[in-house]
């Protein structure tokens, strides 16, 4: 309409400046007036209006701390997915901004599924994925064993319940991935897919953090050459907090273990040999009576004081040209160390290896025909007298398995009324 506003918008505008107070008006008509034409803040669902996004809820460092929270998780996510889909799956850095529902409504297509994750262990709130519609029924028609694009209709029951198993696995394994950064576990409940439209959805209906100012993680989603598109993840501003906080708190415990060093270890108590502790007056009277005994020179004993060696093991320092005690003159009994033979023969090595020590715990023996591999689209048309070719030829030996090893081959034969097997080679 040439840049003018419809009466529908204009109505919209008086009941967004009927609703606001007064106060607000002028945020609410300026976010009116920046919204596209077909994407008006009205958004259906009883007139909701969302009001300005309030920028100093979340500082600069609270935002780093969310991206790398959101890095590390979707790292995580995008291997998960890969071996889901069978396809390189790239996703970017994320970016972190503050938004509301009107944010939403201009920046993404209409309808598209959302996704809402609950923590239930270690952490406390909510998030949400957003996937466009397409994008859903690429990952879908792979994950179901097609090439993805099969992405005609729309999406119904079997694609949002398999996008929900996605979601869990990829979200489970993020889970894991914070719970080693922030040191503690956290789990999630099983994620709940929805298909909205979004511009006649009331956002208090889907989660009441979406009527307010939130935290929004924008990720570049390449799932081979089949997917470049856009991955939404919404945050609940305490939420979004929280992990801040959380992040903080670990990273300051992991500084005070790292500064402050573990104690040493006390010295161990020197062992009692059993022998008292010399009197030095004893001995200094030992002394006098050896400078007496005939043939000792008196001015030999001066400077010999009686010295005490080995602190706390209670044993003296022989006096000095005295030769130290040998281990026979202690009364100790040295022999040579003796080994045990480990040469075959050894009848305690024969005794070990009795197996008949065993011979009563049960197996599990499975005689295995063939294998094959099916599609989920191929299983979910499973009927009666459906036919399933296994990859052996007619005729070639079966497999026999003894708890899930294989041990031997064989072939079938019929015993009075029932199957058996006869060993024809034991696989080594």
């Amino acid at each position: 309409m040439d840049g003018m506003l419809s009466q529908e918008e204009i109505n919209a505008l008086l009941a967004g400046m009927d609703t606001s107070g007064g106060g607000d008006a002028g945020g609410s008509d300026a976010a009116a007036a920046d919204a596209p034409a077909g994407d008006a803040p009205s958004g259906g669902g009883g007139g909701f209006v969302a009001g300005e996004i309030d920028e100093s809820l979340l500082n600069d460092d609270e935002k780093d701390a969310i991206g790398e929270v959101a890095n590390i998780s979707m790292g995580s996510s995008a291997t998960t997915l890969y071996s889901l889909v069978n396809q390189k799956v790239n996703i970017t850095t994320p970016q972190v901004e503050l938004a509301n529902w009107n944010t939403v409504l201009n920046n993404y297509e209409k309808p598209c599924v959302f996704i809402q994750i609950k923590y239930t262990v270690g952490l406390e709130g909510t998030n949400i994925l957003i996937l466009k519609e397409r994008d859903v029924m690429v990952i879908t028609d792979l994950m179901m064993g097609g090439d993805g694009t099969n992405t005609d209709g729309e999406v119904g029951e079997l694609q949002l319940s398999a996008i929900s198993e996605a979601m869990n696995q990829m979200m489970g394994a993020a889970a894991t991935s914070l719970s080693t950064m922030i040191g503690q576990k956290v789990d999630i409940s099983p994620p709940e897919a929805t298909l909205l439209d979004m511009i006649d959805d009331d956002p208090s209906e889907i989660s009441e953090f979406l009527t307010g100012t939130f935290c929004r993680v924008t990720f570049k989603l390449q799932i081979g050459e089949l997917v470049d598109s856009t991955l939404m993840q919404l945050y609940p501003i305490d939420f979004a907090k929280s992990l801040k906080d959380t992040i903080s708190t670990e990273s300051a415990e992991d500084t005070a273990s790292a500064a402050v060093p573990p104690p040493s270890p006390a010295p161990a108590p020197a062992p009692d040999m059993g022998m008292p502790t010399p009197d030095p007056s004893a001995m200094q009277g030992g002394m006098a009576g050896m400078a007496g005994m005939p043939g000792m020179d008196p001015s030999m004993m001066q400077g010999m004081q009686p010295q005490m060696g080995m602190p706390g093991m209670g044993m003296p320092m022989m006096p000095m040209g005295m030769p130290m005690m040998q281990p026979q003159m202690m009364g100790a009994n040295v022999q040579p160390a003796q080994f045990q033979s480990f040469a075959q023969g050894n009848p305690m090595m024969a005794a070990g290896e009795n197996i008949g020590l065993i011979k009563d715990v049960p197996l599990e023996v499975t005689v295995e025909l063939g294998r094959t591999a099916k599609a989920i689209s191929d299983i979910l048309d499973f009927a009666p007298g459906t036919i399933i070719e296994l990859e052996k030829v007619a005729g070639e030996p079966v497999d026999v398995l003894v708890n899930g090893k294989f041990v031997a081959k064989g072939e079938v034969v019929v015993i009075e009324e029932s199957f058996g097997v006869r060993v024809t080679e034991i696989i080594q």
